[in-house]
Parts: structure tokens; C-alpha cells; sequence
């Protein structure tokens, strides 16, 4: 069996590669048609245009889905493994759920309307996923030292705290930044006066986005050790 397919794997990895591949993917083809300039655009500036607009909203939605599937795979990880060690609260494991959820909803609302077009409801979405996605990464970093040793090694608990800090660090800039950027043009010049607003903040979220990345890299060895098997019951009615 290849190492992918072992237990859950698939989906952590198959996350992994979508939401990079979504990222590098928009952004070398807006950089070939010189839609954004090649120093730190915002990554929807580079799904901005057609035709990197349509592969970035198609990836992105995929993105969302897989990882709506993966978080839900992890709380029932998180749920069976707290009924042998009662290590983990079922309200913080749920409330893990629910928020990195509202993320995934975030990208969706990122995907589905462009910057360009209804800039308000693209922000807000970015918004909530960035700032879920943050929160999310520290619940489940917790959620790891709760259930230390039994379903996390200490090497693990530290590296997702290592990115869960990262990325908690670098979403401030991201956000405070980006109040202070005026300029709607994809197109920078090193003259404008919110030309280094621009770059800090554009620098802090491609972080804060490979921070969820790696995050969700971390999953992968976790996933080896479980599956989930669907049931189904028919329930028989009187008419």
C-alpha cells in the first residue's frame, strides 16, 4: 500500500498539495500574462484576472472542501481518541470544528466573489479565513498537548505550536497593514506612499497562508492510524 493510502492519509496530503498548488499555481500564471508584479502581490491579486481568476476560484473551492473533509476527520480522531484517555474536552474539540469551519466558509466567500469585483464580501471572507484559520491552528495545537502522549509525540506538539505562532504573528501585520493600503491597482511603485504598507502586509499573509500549509502537513502522520467507515440504516416507515 502506498503511503498515502494508509488510513486517512489521503486527505491531509491531497490538502496539502491543493492549497499550495493554488497558491504557486495563480500566481506564476498571473506573473506570465504581467498581471502583478513579481515582489509580494496579494495572492487574490493574483486570481484577479481571467484566465487565472477561473483556476483560482475552481482550486480554491477544492481547497475548501478538502479541507472541511479533514477537519472533520480530525474531530472524530480527536473525539475516539478522548473516549479511551479523556485527555481532550469533547467543547474544545468541537469548538475547533465549528471555527476552522468558518475558515474553510472564508475561502469560499474568497473564491466565489474576486477582489476585483465585490471587493467588501472578498475582504470579509479573507478576513475570516485568516483570522479562524489562526484561531484554529492554536485550538488544535492545545488539543495536541491534551493529548500528549497518546495521540501526539512531543516533536509534533512543538512544531505545530512552532507554526501556530508563526502564523498568529504574522496575521497582525497582514490585517493592520492592509488598513493603511489605499491603492486598488495589481500594479505597485516603490514611490507610493502605502507602497511598504503594501509589502508587509502582502509578505505577512503569503506567511500566514504556508503557515497553514505546513499545519495541515503535520496531520499527515496522525492520519496514518485511523479510517472512518460510513454506515447506513434504513428505518422502515408505515404508510
Amino acid at each position: 500500500m502506498l503511503w498515502f493510502m494508509e488510513g486517512m492519509c489521503f486527505w491531509p496530503s491531497f490538502l496539502v498539495i491543493s492549497s499550495s498548488s493554488t497558491f504557486i499555481v495563480s500566481y506564476v500564471i498571473a506573473l506570465f500574462k504581467r498581471d502583478v508584479d513579481v515582489l509580494f502581490p496579494y495572492i487574490s491579486d493574483t486570481g484577479a484576472n481571467p484566465p487565472e481568476s477561473c483556476i483560482f476560484g475552481l482550486m480554491t473551492a477544492i481547497t475548501s472542501f478538502t479541507g472541511m473533509v479533514t477537519m472533520y476527520a480530525r474531530y472524530k480522531f480527536v473525539e475516539k481518541l478522548s473516549e479511551r484517555t479523556n485527555g481532550v474536552s469533547p467543547c474544545l474539540n468541537k469548538t475547533a470544528l465549528w471555527i476552522g469551519m468558518l475558515s474553510c466558509l472564508g475561502m469560499s466567500f474568497v473564491a466565489t466573489f474576486q477582489e476585483t469585483t465585490v471587493t467588501v464580501v472578498h475582504d470579509a471572507g479573507a478576513l475570516l479565513f485568516f483570522v479562524c484559520g489562526v484561531v484554529y491552528t492554536i485550538l488544535q495545537s492545545v488539543i495536541s498537548y491534551c493529548a500528549h502522549p497518546y495521540g501526539c509525540s512531543t516533536t509534533l506538539f512543538c512544531t505545530r505550536v512552532a507554526i501556530a505562532t508563526i502564523a498568529f504573528l504574522a496575521a497582525f501585520p497582514t490585517i493592520i497593514c492592509a488598513g493603511f493600503v489605499t491603492q486598488t491597482s495589481l500594479h505597485r511603485n516603490t514611490g507610493d506612499k502605502d507602497f511598504v504598507f503594501h509589502l508587509v502586509s502582502a509578505a505577512s499573509e503569503w506567511i500566514v497562508a504556508f503557515s497553514f500549509v505546513f499545519f495541515f502537513f503535520t496531520y499527515i502522520q496522525d492520519f496514518k492510524m485511523f479510517t472512518l467507515k460510513i454506515r447506513t440504516e434504513f428505518v422502515e416507515y408505515s404508510y
